[in-house]
């Protein structure tokens, strides 16, 4: 099949409203290729490739733009890339996670929140589509959560440089605020996990407002401006 790159003018589907059927497309592509990046990132970290693995995160981490980008100027919207775009974003969270975790470098309540968040996430986008053919679109307060979790990631696998700690408290749960020196990459860590409170409970409150629109009848309930899914 060919790789479906389509002007505006010679085709007025994909777009946000009207996505295409395609699975090919250029920045269903890319967005493959990021996914094949996430296993081979977690076996560099977990065989001590510290840079290596910082590398491959990182490229992984910073293409995520590029796909929805590419889908929206080309109006190669897919179908699939709604789905599959924020899937390998939340694959990739999960597995930067959980390696750094593996690897010792960020407590374990941490862990629990953001992967838990990250697979409620999943589940209720699957059941919204499935049982109400709803979807929440991703807004740019959520963006700029993950990407302060790839920015705060990418430094603890890379482990350097190492800052004090502000020697608030004495647990050791609370790297950056008790006095050992921990990765730069943590204050990232807690600026996105602030803000994926403040997503969660806008993505569930907008999940319930549409579904009591569509239990209305009322079919017209858009996403809000914020929206940057493609």
């Amino acid at each position: 099949m060919q790789i479906v790159v389509e002007q505006a003018s010679k085709r007025p589907q994909g777009n946000q409203s009207d996505p295409i059927d395609a699975v090919f497309t250029v920045a269903n592509v890319i967005s493959f290729i990021r996914l094949c990046m996430v296993p081979a990132f977690l076996v560099l970290l977990l065989m001590g490739n510290d840079l290596a693995a910082t590398v491959v995160f990182a490229l992984a981490a910073a293409t995520d733009f590029l796909d929805g980008q590419i889908a929206r100027r080309t109006h190669t919207v897919s179908k699939l890339g709604r789905i599959l775009d924020p899937a390998v974003d939340r694959l990739l969270m999960i597995c930067g996670v959980l390696g750094v975790f593996l690897v010792g470098r960020v407590p374990l309540w941490i862990i629990i929140l953001v992967v838990a968040r990250d697979l409620g996430m999943i589940a209720g986008y699957t059941y919204l589509l499935k049982r109400w053919n709803v979807r929440v679109d991703v807004i740019y307060p959520g963006k700029v959560a993950t990407t302060f979790f790839f920015i705060g990631f990418a430094a603890l696998i890379l482990n350097y440089p190492l800052v004090p700690g502000l020697g608030l408290c004495d647990v050791s749960w609370l790297p950056g605020f008790n006095a050992q020196p921990a990765g730069w990459g943590i204050w990232f860590i807690y600026a996105g996990l602030a803000l994926c409170i403040y997503t969660t409970v806008y993505y569930a409150r907008t999940g319930a407002r549409k579904v009591r629109a569509v239990k209305a009848g009322d079919t017209s309930v858009e996403d809000d401006t914020l929206s940057t899914s493609r």
